[in-house]
């Protein structure tokens, strides 16, 4: 006799643009992590994994905590997740929200890599001045 397994997936919920608001856009994309993952996403044309995510920052992050990310993303009205198997894959919804608040992403991801951009160039400079510290003390 075969046994029938089933199982049951919570659908994904992905509000509608209309329901999408400028305070969930900024709390989804207030936390760092969040931000670099989706202005990834953004700058991409295909989906991806979430998995793609796990060392966008300095420590490996975990995958239930990615699942949160994702998560907030997607409830923010910002992405749209299906699922491929045990995978989820992820696209943005920029287009969507740009017609919406026109600018507001474009704006939001250009300053996230200005602000890369600094902080690179900071860590730079304090790392050739160590240096130059080190050498001098010899």
């Amino acid at each position: 006799m075969k046994k029938t397994i089933v199982v049951f997936v919570r659908p994904l919920f992905h509000p509608s643009v209309q329901d999408v608001t400028v305070e969930a856009i900024l709390h989804a994309l207030s936390d760092p992590v969040r931000v670099a993952i989706y202005a990834d996403i953004v700058g991409q044309d295909c989906s991806h994994n979430c998995v793609a995510f796990s060392n966008i920052s300095e420590k490996p992050i975990p995958k239930s905590t990615l699942s949160q990310h994702f998560k907030i993303l997607r409830e923010a009205g910002l992405i749209r997740g299906e699922r491929h198997g045990v995978e989820m894959h992820n696209t943005s919804r920029c287009e969507e929200i740009d017609k919406r608040f026109p600018g507001l992403i474009g704006s939001i991801v250009t300053a996230h890599r200005i602000q890369l951009a600094d902080e690179a160039r900071l860590a730079k400079a304090t790392k050739r001045k160590s240096v130059q510290r080190i050498a001098r003390s010899r």
